[in-house]
């Protein structure tokens, strides 16, 4: 394997464990009571030793039926699973919360909107065998539609704006993020409690944070790699309200904050760099706008990306001015651990 950037390292299929590691699955769920029982029945059926493994579903307070759909799984099957509610709202919450009771050598993160293929947790942690500096693997995560997708979303969306994970290799290690999403991440435990756990993303309606991003970005610093696998397969249920431009411009918003917030991580920017950028992010904003009428006029898909765009920027000025003028905020972006919370 080189030291930088990727390689496919040894065929997927010639890779064999001595052992199975125990595993972990942590589910967030948060009013989606007839969703999660789909994606724990999908857990439920793993081609992976049920002494091997264990559920955890950690409830963000939901106020819907979740704790009546998720009784039957509860009651004495093969795979134990656990319930934990976790009052706080916000996401990194819930993971983070749910880790801390695990019993796993391997945190396998999902969510509840995931139908899980049954090889999924035989196949993603094959390449932890590979190197002990593997921190986190990931697989292919594929759409599953309920409603048929418009052309644009088909043809320009089977990326992270889904938080779709479709690649070409069939065996892939890095020394950076190769699409490592909360949906379908598996960590080794001691890379996730060194790194201080995942950082605040969605919280209490609010995105407020990098999530998954900024987990990966300190395992890496951390001096571990990262692993793709094509073989493990997890399924994400696509609803027709992901697929129309409100959506689009919300995550591209939510993009917007996650970048500020990685942004100060990483350099720290004082005052007059953050008035540069709040000043350079301000002139991109009639640009996208101007790209946006253009492709209107000629009929062009794009347009929907460049009035995306907009709300990425002038949700980066709101978050860089928050940074600019609000002490208590720079000293909670800088913050590495959320395990202790």
């Amino acid at each position: 394997m080189d030291s930088g950037g990727g390689c496919a390292g040894m065929a997927p299929e010639l890779l064999r464990l001595e052992r199975q590691p125990f595993v972990t699955v942590i589910i967030p769920t948060y009013n989606r009571g007839q969703l999660l029982a789909d994606t724990l029945s999908s857990f439920m059926s793993q081609q992976y030793p049920s002494d091997c493994y264990e559920i955890i579903i950690a409830d963000n307070n939901s106020t819907d039926d979740t704790r009546t759909q998720a009784a039957p799984f509860l009651s004495g099957g093969t795979v134990p699973v656990s319930y934990l509610l976790e009052p706080r709202q916000g996401v990194h919450f819930a993971r983070n919360s749910a880790a801390k009771i695990a019993r796993g050598e391997i945190l396998y993160f999902t969510d509840d909107d995931m139908i899980a293929d049954e090889n999924l947790l035989r196949e993603i942690v094959k390449p932890f065998a590979l190197d002990d500096r593997i921190g986190a693997v990931t697989g292919m995560v594929l759409p599953r539609w309920e409603d048929p997708p418009p052309d644009w979303v088909r043809k320009h969306c089977l990326n992270g704006v889904l938080s779709l994970n479709v690649r070409e290799e069939e065996l892939l290690v890095t020394s950076y993020d190769c699409g490592v999403y909360s949906c379908h991440q598996a960590i080794r435990r001691d890379a996730f409690f060194r790194a201080g756990g995942f950082n605040p993303e969605n919280t209490a309606g609010e995105w407020i944070g990098d999530g998954e991003t900024g987990l990966n970005i300190k395992i890496a610093g951390l001096g571990y790699r990262f692993a793709f696998i094509a073989s493990s397969v997890n399924n994400h249920r696509i609803p027709a309200r992901r697929m129309n431009q409100s959506y689009l411009n919300r995550r591209y918003a939510n993009q917007g904050r996650c970048d500020s917030y990685t942004s100060y991580r990483k350099h720290r920017h004082d005052f007059r760099n953050l008035v540069r950028l709040i000043m350079a992010d301000s002139l991109k904003v009639p640009v996208s706008l101007l790209g946006c009428l253009k492709y209107l006029l000629l009929l062009n898909h794009e347009w929907r990306f460049c009035r995306a765009r907009i709300s990425y920027f002038v949700a980066r000025i709101a978050a860089n001015r928050k940074l600019l003028n609000d002490g208590d905020r720079r000293t909670f972006v800088l913050r590495d651990n959320w395990l202790d919370e």
